[in-house]
């Protein structure tokens, strides 16, 4: 994504545009694979040295709450990002500890039907997200499971 559409971007949710944001939003979209705080800032520091890792974590928190960003916890309890917001699941390799996103518009229509019959007492269902773990059977090849990526903020 160029510099125009990401300023676009930062603006459109009321975002100041600061060359840190814009490096870590650059950054997000090139890395495209979930990225920690710590491979942002590895993309950032190439173009920012002096952005310390503590700015990139709150700039991708801010991103968070501003609704650009979501985050994906693995269950290594690792906090990932992932800026593509469309309706998708996430595959985690427990092998390689690699998410990559799933797409399935069925399961995704069968899981909020299954919930807007099955309420949860107390609790308000803001989104179904489904991750399935497991291992690839063939780990060279575990990219070949994704399809085309779309992102709502692109």
């Amino acid at each position: 994504m160029d510099k125009t559409k990401i300023r676009n971007l930062l603006s459109e949710h009321g975002m100041r545009i600061t060359p840190q944001r814009l490096a870590v939003v650059e950054a997000l979209f090139s890395l495209r694979s979930h990225p920690t705080v710590e491979e942002v800032a590895s993309i950032v520091h190439k173009t920012q040295p002096n952005v310390a890792t503590g700015t990139i974590y709150h700039i991708l928190e801010t991103l968070v709450k501003r609704g650009m960003v979501m985050k994906v916890k693995t269950e290594s309890d690792v906090m990932r990002y992932d800026i593509f917001l469309d309706p998708h699941h996430h595959i985690y390799c427990t092998d390689c500890s690699s998410i990559e996103d799933y797409y399935n518009e069925e399961l995704t229509r069968m899981l909020e039907l299954y919930f807007e019959e099955h309420t949860i007492p107390g609790f308000t269902i803001d989104e179904v997200r489904l991750q399935i773990s497991g291992r690839f059977e063939d780990p060279s090849k575990h990219r070949s499971i994704r399809v085309d990526r779309k992102s709502s903020i692109a």
